[in-house]
């Protein structure tokens, strides 16, 4: 591998799998992936870490697992954050530009944000992103990058998103324990957002929905400005409970189900085709037909994209979405979903997959694998000295070491 700059490891520590994607720079072309690592999760519960023992075995797995298949060492893991102990608010701040009448410089735009976030946080919370919509200089609104800019009144309009101090030092903790350096800590959608939308989807405005295994999780985008983000407490796996209850089958043969036939979507003419279904305990497996598999998927299904759907509601552009709604994570992959999904949202649906590397993208190219790549294009973009990415600032929580010490 080369050394400059050392390679890194982005880190999805989700609720089915523990995923780690590990990239180096190509000289002449661009960022690529070079080692994957997966193992089921076992201490994730909702998106939270559970049990820190299980969780470190899991993570140091995964990312040796990408080391050998690499044939080099990770540098710093830059992981994900989600669950629905996350809190959103939008926000303002003004200040009086330094020098009265001059050029706003940074100093000014970080005073600024720093006004923005001045917000109550409670102590066992941490503010996570402060993710900037528009730049007002004196009345000139939709400002995007004010540096440069004359003007005496500097103002922010802001997105903050915060979450529990105690989930930060739980993935802190188990990052250390594992044998690597926290690198950054970054919103699931926002990450899925990276890796899944194209520039012209979020200038037009588009939600963007994660539908993973315990969680779903919602990013409202527009003018290329993050405007409300969300999470409900449904996933896929409750698909898959449903189907393990209703069919009366193992929870594995469920999720095989599940996965292989999906059940929305078909075709009339095949709804009464056979399946045989495993039971529990010594009885034989048993003959259902598709129908009956789309009647337990289809509610549920129609159940988290109409809470999703709420949480579109709730961005004050919800109602100027004109790319629509793209889907993301293992959810997203189901047969039909997409089809449901336009009927529930009753906007144009696509599934969205990761784009953008080189390299082993077959072991990542699913809509599953959508938070992971883009926690790779965020890195990569600041490793290469570019722009901070999108308001995705690189600061780890000030509390940290405080939420640490209740438990090392």
């Amino acid at each position: 591998m080369s050394d400059q700059p050392p390679a890194f490891a982005a880190l999805d520590i989700g609720t089915a799998a523990i995923t780690v994607i590990l990239a180096e720079w190509v000289e002449g072309e661009t960022w690529k992936i070079v080692g994957v690592g997966r193992t089921p999760s076992t201490g994730i519960r909702r998106g939270l870490i559970v049990d820190l023992e299980r969780t470190t075995e899991a993570i140091a797995r995964a990312v040796a697992d990408a080391e050998l298949m690499a044939g080099g060492s990770a540098g710093a893991l830059h992981v994900n954050i989600g669950g629905d102990h996350v809190r959103s608010v939008n926000s303002r701040g003004v200040i009086a530009v330094a020098h009265r009448g001059g050029a706003i410089d940074h100093d000014d735009v970080e005073r600024v944000l720093q006004a923005a976030r001045a917000i109550p946080v409670p102590p066992d919370r941490e503010v996570l992103h402060v993710l900037p919509q528009e730049f007002i200089v004196d009345d000139q609104g939709g400002i995007k990058d004010p540096i440069g800019m004359a003007g005496a009144r500097l103002e922010v309009a802001v997105h903050i998103v915060t979450g529990s101090a105690l989930a930060v030092g739980n993935i802190h903790h188990c990052v250390q324990k594992a044998g690597y350096e926290l690198g950054s800590l970054t919103l699931s959608s926002l990450a899925a957002a990276e890796a899944a939308l194209t520039e012209r989807e979020r200038e037009m405005g588009v939600a963007l929905v994660d539908v993973g295994a315990a969680l779903t999780e919602v990013v409202v985008i527009a003018d290329d400005a993050v405007r409300h983000t969300g999470a409900i407490p449904l996933g896929g796996r409750h698909v898959t409970n449903d189907l393990a209850i209703g069919l009366r089958t193992p929870v594995d043969e469920a999720e095989r189900l599940k996965v292989s036939l999906g059940a929305l979507g078909i075709d009339p003419l095949d709804e009464e085709d056979p399946v045989l279904v495993p039971v529990v305990g010594d009885q034989p497996p048993r003959e259902i037909s598709r129908r009956v598999i789309a009647a337990i998927v289809g509610p549920r299904l129609e159940e988290i994209f109409q809470l999703a759907k709420g949480e579109i509601r709730k961005a004050p552009s919800h109602d100027h979405l004109a790319s629509g709604v793209v889907l993301t994570g293992g959810g997203a992959g189901l047969a039909g979903a997409w089809e449901l999904a336009e009927r529930v949202f009753d906007l144009p649906v696509r599934v969205g997959r990761p784009a953008g590397l080189l390299g082993l993208t077959d072991l990542v190219g699913t809509p599953a694998d959508a938070v992971v790549v883009g926690l790779v294009r965020l890195a990569a973009r600041a490793a290469r000295g570019g722009s901070p990415p999108r308001g995705v600032f690189k600061r780890l929580a000030s509390r940290i070491s405080n939420v640490l010490s209740e438990f090392i």
